[in-house]
């Protein structure tokens, strides 16, 4: 009897170490977003061009709506010097070299400029004599396979190749990328090196997988989802060239950054499977009044964080524009409309059910005029039969909106989600419920409470542009909206929590995937009871058999 009840003791702590040890996830990693901010002299006329941009990418030329294919899709380029972008780091290669790239919802592709970019400026190349892991991709015969990536007022052509890529610790390997050895000068500004395009595999001109796409089909997020807070600096006085422009958490949410829950609408069904983030628009309310917007194929909308305005159908923005009293036209400014600057203009959105309010400091471009202001919505159509037939958006939703909610985006089941944002984001009105009637509502709108998912972060490292940066983080402060303390920030005081909680994981090293101390401990009370209670039957066991 002795000897039975001691063989069971090995047995017992194994059971033990295994419940108080559960497997490690990677964490959600919050990432700073920097902005690159507008010339403090800049016209509000340079929002034309942006709109011009926006019509090609997304098809819109010459008045006549073209049908985008996923395999021939353009990508736009965001003109630093005429309006502003929000851009985080990444590493390519090994060793890896790092680069600023714009973060884009609306587009598929990763590229970065190449060493014999001839026209690519001052922006920072990737040098692949430098890396020891970068490898050329051949077509049938061998040949390199070139790709043009044609739009608004220009093209990046380049080659692909495939290497290391990694971003706050999360890495693909290898991921395919376009090396841009020809682009239209000007289109890239300051450091600025390429774009990293955060839609889906059907939209890539590459025929790659997205790297947020594989890092969600290998497991490595804890939840598949990225998330966004935007900053809003659009009434800084003399803003620097970059400043602190939010955050974005690769892997799950960050709890300080919003308040109350978080409403899920589904993505709308394309053949093939999803491409652009795109949700059925159900209503608009202007001045607290319901404006009478299409709805069904003719509301389909990207959700686009590369694009700085809002776009819609002619009849649409026309009726919103309508509804504000002493608005009219902008005849230098094709698709705008001005508004009297006096005028407190009051803009919400829904895609489910919630309405959604958009700031009128966001929906205010800039005077046109002494009295007069040009809105953030804009004529995207400018007067085409558009149907949203073949998954086309007919809406364009950038960060006019999306500076006034926190924004997830998930891929299983894929849907968008928004919140309100919280005090610690510089705070946004409570959405209100849509008047719209409940059959206009996308099925399956799913409304999420924090609060029994998350899961406190005690340590944190947050890769960024450089130390200096990351200070000016800490403390920022400047305007109307914007927080004194960005969460997010790699600092840990003895007592206190001030780092962002993530939803559905267990917090680690942003820049590691090894498991902090604390990592290991787990959060689950449940689980702590079971660990803690095989623990206890181990000793008893023992000590019984001591006695026998």
């Amino acid at each position: 009897m002795v000897h039975a009840t001691y063989a069971l003791l090995p047995l017992l702590s194994l059971v033990a170490g295994i419940v108080a040890n559960p497997l490690y996830v990677h964490p959600g990693v919050h990432i700073p977003l920097s902005r690159r901010a507008p010339r403090s002299d800049a016209s509000v006329e340079r929002f034309v061009k942006h709109a011009e941009h926006l019509r090609m990418k997304y098809g819109y030329s010459n008045s006549t709506l073209s049908k985008r294919q996923g395999q021939t899709v353009g990508i736009d380029i965001i003109d630093q010097a005429q309006d502003s972008s929000y851009i985080g780091t990444v590493s390519i290669g090994t060793p890896p070299q790092t680069f600023k790239v714009v973060l884009d919802t609306g587009s598929s592709d990763l590229w970065v400029a190449a060493t014999n970019c001839l026209s690519c400026g001052q922006t920072p190349p990737f040098d692949t004599s430098k890396s020891s892991t970068v490898n050329g991709v051949t077509g049938p015969n061998g040949q390199e396979q070139e790709i043009t990536i044609r739009y608004g007022s220009g093209s990046v052509a380049g080659i692909l190749a495939t290497d290391t890529v990694s971003m706050a610790g999360f890495t693909v390997n290898p991921q395919t990328f376009l090396l841009a050895e020809q682009m239209t000068s000007g289109l890239l500004d300051g450091d600025v090196s390429g774009i990293m395009g955060l839609a889906f595999e059907a939209l890539a001109s590459t025929n790659a997988v997205p790297f947020w796409q594989a890092l969600a089909n290998g497991g490595q997020f804890a939840t598949p989802e990225i998330s966004f807070w935007l900053a809003r600096h659009l009434d800084d006085v003399n803003p620097p060239d970059e400043q602190p422009g939010g955050v974005m958490t690769l892997g799950g949410t960050n709890s300080t950054l919003f308040t109350g829950d978080i409403e899920f609408i589904p993505l709308t069904t394309t053949p093939g499977g999803p491409t652009f983030w795109m949700l059925e628009m159900t209503g608009a309310t202007v001045q607290g009044q319901t404006v009478s917007i299409p709805t069904g194929d003719a509301a389909l909308s990207a959700i686009d964080t590369g694009t700085t305005l809002i776009g819609g159908p002619s009849d649409a923005v026309r009726a919103i524009y309508e509804a504000i009293p002493g608005s009219a036209e902008v005849p230098s400014m094709q698709g705008f409309f001005s508004y009297p600057c006096s005028t407190d203009v009051q803009v919400s959105l829904a895609f489910g059910g919630k309405s959604w309010p958009i700031s009128s400091a966001d929906m205010n471009l800039g005077r046109i005029s002494a009295s007069m202001c040009v809105g953030g919505i804009f004529d995207l159509s400018l007067g085409s039969d558009v149907s949203g037939g073949g998954g086309n958006p007919v809406w364009v939703v950038g960060d006019t909106f999306l500076k006034n909610v926190y924004s997830v985006f998930r891929s299983n089941p894929a849907a968008v989600g928004f919140a309100q944002l919280s005090d610690a984001a510089g705070g946004s009105s409570a959405p209100s419920s849509s008047s719209i009637s409940p059959s206009a509502t996308r099925s399956g709108t799913v409304v999420v409470s924090p609060t029994s998912t998350v899961v406190s972060a005690t340590t944190l490292s947050v890769p960024f542009f450089d130390s200096s940066v990351l200070s000016t983080i800490i403390g920022y402060s400047s305007g109307t909206g914007t927080p004194t303390n960005i969460p997010g920030a790699a600092t840990v005081t003895e007592g206190v929590d001030p780092l962002p909680s993530v939803s559905g994981s267990s917090s680690g090293s942003g820049s590691s995937n090894s498991p902090s101390a604390n990592a290991a401990l787990p959060s689950n009370p449940h689980v702590l009871f079971i660990a803690l209670a095989a623990s206890f039957l181990a000793t008893v066991v023992s000590s019984c058999a001591l006695l026998a």
